[in-house]
């Protein structure tokens, strides 16, 4: 099922991908997160391991969320 999912974002760390994906899910938006950061925060600079896919159908709403959130801030 992973195949089938579209990357609609890349993350630092693990917290972060969660925030996004509760923000998409608040707003009807199924998402998974895949990839882990590491325990050792030396291990994280500078590395994003940590992806937010969404169904393909999905990927548009789910881009524009995001960056309205982005941009919010």
């Amino acid at each position: 099922m992973a195949d089938e999912l579209k990357t609609v974002g890349r993350f630092p760390d693990q917290m972060s991908a969660e925030i996004a994906a509760g923000m998409l899910r608040a707003n009807g938006i199924p998402a998974e997160i895949f990839g882990q950061d590491s325990t050792y925060p030396c291990l994280n600079a500078g590395y994003v391991s940590v992806e937010l896919k969404v169904n393909p159908e999905d990927y548009e709403p789910a881009r524009k969320l995001l960056a309205a959130n982005e941009r919010a801030e």
